[in-house]
Formats: C-alpha cells, sequence, structure tokens
C-alpha cells in the first residue's frame, strides 16, 4: 500500500454529529406535534406562577388541526406519553452531543466565533454573500451567521426547551422548585417553552430552505456519509 493510501481522509461532519443530527431532528418534530396536542388542551398563556382565564392570558394559541398534531385525534394522555418519552430522548442526546462536541473539539473549532469575525464589516460582508447565495465560509467550516444560529440553538435554545420543560413537571417542581421560579413561575416557564418551540421551528425552516437553495444532495450525502472536509 502507498503513503497516500494510508492517509485517512478526515469527515466534514463528525460521526457524532451526524448521529444527533437526525435523532435531534427526530425528536424535535415528536416534540412539536404533540406539543401542539398538548397546547389544544389548554391555549391560554401567561405570566408567572399562576393563570386561568382570558383576562390573565398575554396570548391565545390558534386550534392546531390534526393534521399537524401527534396524535391526530386528540388525546391529551397520549400526546404527553409521546411528549415524556422524547423528552427524554432530546434531552440526554443533546447532553451526549455536547459532551462529544467539548471534548473532541467541535464546539470551539466549528461554532464559536473567533474575535475578529465578530467585526461589523466581517457580519456584513457575510450578509452580503448570504445574499448572493454564496454560502461557502472565507476559512473553517461555517461562516459567522452560521456560528452564530447553530450556537444559538444549540447553547441557548435548546437547553432552555429542557428546563423550561423540567420547570413544568410537577415531580421536578416538588423536588427543586428554584427552576420555576428561576423563570419566573411555571406559566412563565410554559410561556417560555411555546416560545422557544417556535423559534425552533422558524429556525427548522430557514435551515431546510438553505439547504435546498445550496445544493441538498451533498448536504444530505454529506451529514449521511460524513463528506469530506475541504
Amino acid at each position: 500500500m502507498t503513503k497516500l493510501g494510508k492517509i485517512k481522509l478526515a469527515k466534514r461532519h463528525a460521526l457524532s454529529t451526524r448521529l444527533w443530527h437526525w435523532v435531534n431532528a427526530i425528536s424535535v418534530i415528536i416534540l412539536f406535534m404533540s406539543g401542539l396536542t398538548i397546547s389544544n388542551a389548554h391555549r391560554r398563556l401567561y405570566w408567572g406562577d399562576w393563570g386561568f382565564d382570558s383576562s390573565q392570558a398575554w396570548f391565545v394559541a390558534p386550534m392546531f388541526p390534526g393534521w399537524a398534531t401527534i396524535p391526530t385525534r386528540y388525546s391529551l394522555a397520549i400526546a404527553r406519553d409521546y411528549h415524556v418519552l422524547f423528552a427524554l430522548v432530546f434531552g440526554f442526546s443533546l447532553l451526549a452531543f455536547m459532551l462529544i462536541a467539548l471534548f473532541n473539539g467541535h464546539i470551539y473549532r466549528d461554532l464559536f466565533a473567533r474575535a475578529r469575525e465578530w467585526s461589523p464589516a466581517h457580519i456584513w460582508l457575510d450578509i452580503r454573500e448570504h445574499l448572493k447565495f454564496n454560502f461557502d465560509p472565507v476559512e473553517g467550516k461555517y461562516n459567522i451567521l452560521q456560528k452564530i444560529s447553530y450556537s444559538g440553538v444549540v447553547f441557548v435554545l435548546l437547553p432552555l426547551m429542557v428546563f423550561t420543560g423540567m420547570a413544568m413537571s410537577p415531580g421536578q417542581e416538588a423536588a427543586w422548585p428554584w427552576l420555576s421560579e428561576m423563570f419566573g413561575g411555571r406559566q412563565s416557564a410554559r410561556s417560555i417553552h411555546f416560545i422557544c418551540a417556535f423559534a425552533l421551528v422558524g429556525f427548522l425552516i430557514v435551515h431546510v430552505l438553505l439547504v435546498l437553495v445550496s445544493g441538498p444532495i451533498k448536504q444530505l450525502r454529506d451529514m449521511i456519509t460524513g463528506g469530506r472536509a475541504e
């Protein structure tokens, strides 16, 4: 075997990243759809520790249709079973990804932006390139807008979903009352949970659209096989 044949080609996406990407995608979709059923059971959102009628609500969610919910027929018990099960998958897979990404350097190498990348000129350049549908980073795997969005999702939105979900759980509320207090009350945690859920859906929609305009076949292949580091 030649020396060249012994060279191990680096993957664009590590196996741990690929596994978490698909597990997380499935979990988020099922959690969102079962969450819509739970929302249909009580559509009003409040701030603070409690709330009951419409005069106390800051927002009344629409009634979501059966095709968008799990299950498709109204069943709060079944929806909660799905939600609790996939919340565990979601939470533990996120923890595993973050620990592995910390140890293999993925967080520092690919997700954390360098000081020079935060300059207004650099960010404006990246915005202009995005408007031209040029998504190739100047250096590294991701450009500054991708780093901001991915870091915001991984380190802010997803953990908020986990901890606000825990704060709403009656069992956790009894064991760790400070958790709901940290969010300003159980109903505040529910409101934040709802807002974060739709923020994640917004991110997912933009993410899919950008994949479609930047070469979907290659993007999907790389996220399945790992691709080659460029």
